[in-house]
């Protein structure tokens, strides 16, 4: 059965296949603890090994985080540079541990600001990494959902400016989005108590269960992860059917 002629109905299980996070609440739990806003950058990169450990452990295939949206350039230019530097120190740091694991690792987003080093980094670690057959981490840098969807929109049209007069169904945009050879996610977390999507994976998340916590992101540990994972075994996942149907 399909929702319509171009979607089908994913297969659900006991563990989510791919799931999302939005890494939220670093510089509050640093400034709990009268830290500068860099210590809880820091603590919330171990966070991350963490977790990449737990889901690939878990049997979960795609793990997507949400690391420097296109609104972070707002933020003060002192902590964008020492996240950027984070960034380039994690990569040099952990790429060869990950490949060891058999991690394939990716990054999405416009690498355009990113600077020459970190876009090389970044680079070699997708290059070195491609061919893993184990968890797919995807790592979203300088991405917003709305310039994916646009950007898919226009790549498809400079490679078929005859879809202006035929039309674009989501099978055509489909394969042309940062994360088109993925599946969609089946859980989304955000940590840190804030309620919305901000603008992360607009697409991807039409049928994704929403899980939000009051956790901060430092603490987001194995107990607070596998209480996400429980509370997606108890929904009931319909894709627009009615409960007597699934």
């Amino acid at each position: 059965m399909t929702l319509s002629s171009t979607l089908t109905i994913p297969t659900t299980g006991a563990i989510p296949r791919h799931v999302a996070v939005i890494m939220d609440g670093n510089g509050r739990w640093a400034r709990q603890r009268l830290l500068p806003r860099i210590a809880g950058h820091r603590r919330g990169s171990e966070t991350v090994r963490k977790l990449v450990q737990q889901a690939s452990g878990l049997g979960v295939e795609y793990l997507t985080l949400f690391a420097f949206s296109s609104e972070n350039w707002r933020r003060p230019p002192e902590e964008v540079g020492m996240l950027m530097q984070l960034f380039i120190t994690n990569l040099e740091n952990e790429i060869q541990r990950m490949h060891a694991a058999q991690i394939r690792l990716r990054i999405i987003g416009d690498q355009g600001p990113l600077g020459t080093r970190l876009q090389t980094l970044i680079a070699e670690s997708q290059q070195l990494t491609h061919a893993n057959t184990g968890l797919t981490l995807t790592v979203a840098v300088n991405y917003g959902g709305r310039w994916d969807i646009l950007q898919a929109l226009n790549a498809l049209l400079r490679e078929h400016p005859e879809k202006q007069q035929e039309g674009i169904r989501e099978i055509d945009l489909q394969p042309y989005l940062s994360m088109g050879d993925a599946p969609e996610p089946d859980l989304f977390i955000r940590t840190g108590g804030e309620q919305r999507i901000s603008n992360f994976l607009l697409w991807q998340l039409a049928y994704t269960e929403l899980y939000f916590t009051e956790t901060l992101w430092p603490d987001f540990d194995r107990k607070s992860f596998l209480q996400a994972i429980e509370s997606y075994q108890k929904r009931q996942r319909r894709f627009g059917r009615t409960g007597d149907q699934c």
